[in-house]
C-alpha cells in the first residue's frame, strides 16, 4: 500500500532532484512502489488587497519532498541513494503523513486555502520605544530589521549621540 513520506533535502534542488527520481525510477522500472512526488509550493495572495496579484510560487516547505511509495527496501534504497537526499524524516522507520495531513498540503498547493506573504510589523525608519534591558523608557528609530532573527538595530540618543543599540523585537513597543 502506497503512503506519503517526507523526505529532507538539499534545499534549493528540489525541482532538480523530484526530476532526477522520477527518471531513476523509470529506469529501475520501480513504477509499481511509487506514486507521486510532490515539491509543495502555492501561489501567495495577498490579504484585503483589491487587485488580487499573486507574488509567484512560494515553496511551502523548502528542503522537503513528499513521496507517495511503499516502504520496501529497493524503493528506500532508490530515495536514500538519490544525490542530494539527506534522509526520511522518522529515522529507519519513517513516519508516513496521515490522510488528512496530505489533503491539507494539496488543498494549499491548488490554492484553496489561502497564505499570507508575512508583513514585517516594524519598518526602517519608525519610531518605537524601548520597553525592556538597560535603555527601558528610551525612545528610538529603528535602522535595521533582521526578519530571520527577530532583532532590530535601533538608533537611541545617549549624551547627545546617535548610538545603534541591538534589540530583540521584544524589548520594544511600537
Amino acid at each position: 500500500m502506497k503512503r506519503w513520506y517526507v523526505v529532507q533535502i538539499y534545499a534549493g534542488y528540489e525541482d532538480t532532484i523530484q526530476k532526477d527520481m522520477l527518471r531513476r525510477i523509470e529506469e529501475k522500472g520501480l513504477d509499481q512502489y511509487f506514486g507521486q512526488i510532490l515539491v509543495p509550493s502555492a501561489r501567495l495572495k495577498k490579504m484585503f488587497d483589491v487587485t488580487q496579484q499573486s507574488n509567484g510560487e512560494q515553496q511551502l516547505f523548502p528542503g522537503y519532498l513528499l513521496i507517495e511509495m511503499e516502504l520496501v527496501p529497493e524503493a528506500m534504497r532508490l530515495v536514500q541513494s538519490t544525490p542530494k537526499v539527506l534522509k526520511f524524516l522518522g529515522g529507519k522507520e519513517p513516519a508516513p503523513l496521515s490522510q488528512r495531513e496530505i489533503d491539507r498540503v494539496i488543498s494549499q498547493m491548488k490554492g484553496e486555502v489561502a497564505l499570507a506573504a508575512k508583513k514585517s510589523e516594524f519598518v526602517s525608519g519608525s519610531e518605537v520605544e524601548i520597553s525592556e534591558g538597560p535603555f527601558a523608557g528610551f525612545v528610538g528609530v529603528i535602522e535595521k530589521v533582521e526578519e530571520e532573527n527577530e532583532r532590530l538595530t535601533v538608533m537611541v540618543s545617549i549624551f547627545g549621540r546617535m548610538t545603534p543599540i541591538e534589540l530583540g523585537f521584544n524589548q520594544v513597543k511600537r
